[in-house]
């Protein structure tokens, strides 16, 4: 198998009684704090964390909401988390999308946070833990950070591209109750799918990425932690949290401007598999799903759209106003 075929299965990949008694979060040093505060735009602010979770620096952008800057101590605006996908950052959605612009917003504190390759867990390490521990980073000491210097109110929704959209739902998964409402868009939403494992162990294979069993493990040997990383197997701790889920089928769509190349047809096709088997899950399990499967491919035009449509859900959850099932 080629070196850019395992780069690319990396890539897409990161983008019941084994659960019971998923685990807190990893308790992580204390002491992560900002280091660097840098004005970038209009509304803009990034945010350079020293977290001992990680074991190193990290980027967080913050879209500010109107009259932030003038914000007493005690003023709160509710949070809308927005996750990159496998090796990006920071700077994606305002990069990608037009989440600037968008009215609807300026009421909300948007938090774009690095996430690296860390595939939004804390990572196993063969058994010794510690960093990186990226949902410590993400839900603990960030999460601190911002409720108590930069105006974060406890109403919180969460969703993601690609391997955020995998975040998004892990999260609100793993931490019931803290995320009013999660919405993912062509993420990799089903761990221990059979076509899952079975890339994750050619990404294995190889000795460039073989590293990445430090994540959840064998996925045989350590079956359980896989379990309890997976949104399909934590499909019940959802209940409570209204989930839209989005996905193309691969094909070229008409947001896809150019020819669209083989690795975007190919991860399209294979999240699309992985969101078809969540969605009865969750529907057996109760969670009250928005949907919206679509041609197209893996390209960050059909994430802008697709924000762009969940934000009536997701506003409507930090908001606190009534959802319709749909």
């Amino acid at each position: 198998m080629g070196r850019r075929l395992l780069a690319g299965l990396a890539a897409v990949l990161l983008s019941g009684s084994l659960v019971a008694g998923v685990p807190g979060p990893a308790a992580g040093a204390p002491g992560a704090r900002v280091i660097a505060e840098a004005t970038v735009g209009d509304r803009l602010v990034d945010l350079t964390i020293d977290s001992p979770a990680l074991g190193r620096t990290a980027t967080v952008r913050l879209l500010t909401p109107a009259g932030w800057d003038r914000r007493d101590r005690d003023d709160r605006w509710p949070v809308l988390y927005l996750l990159h996908g496998v090796s990006g950052s920071h700077a994606d959605w305002t990069a990608d999308s037009d989440v600037e612009d968008i009215d609807a917003l300026r009421d909300v504190l948007v938090v774009m946070p690095d996430a690296g390759e860390g595939t939004y867990t804390n990572w196993w390490n063969r058994g010794r833990h510690g960093p990186p521990a990226w949902e410590t980073f993400h839900l603990d000491e960030l999460r601190t950070i911002l409720e108590g210097r930069y105006g974060a109110g406890t109403a919180r929704v969460v969703a993601g591209l690609s391997m955020g959209g995998y975040g998004a739902l892990l999260y609100a998964a793993r931490r019931p109750g803290m995320f009013r409402a999660a919405a993912s868009y062509s993420g990799p939403v089903h761990l221990l799918h059979p076509e899952s494992v079975s890339r994750w162990r050619a990404v294995f294979a190889d000795p460039e990425y073989a590293r990445y069993l430090d994540v959840w493990g064998d996925p045989d040997a350590r079956r359980g932690n896989w379990a309890r990383h997976d949104p399909y197997h934590l499909a019940d701790r959802l209940r409570p949290t209204p989930i839209f889920l989005a996905c193309g089928d691969g094909t070229p769509g008409p947001l896809d401007v150019t020819e669209p190349d083989e690795w975007d047809i190919d991860a399209e096709t294979f999240d699309r598999a992985l969101n078809e088997s969540l969605l009865p899950r969750l529907r057996r399990a109760g969670v009250r799903v928005v949907t919206d499967f679509y041609p197209g491919t893996h390209v960050p035009a059909y994430w802008e759209r697709e924000l762009h449509r969940s934000l009536p859900l997701l506003l409507d959850a930090v908001h606190g106003r009534t959802i319709i099932q749909r």
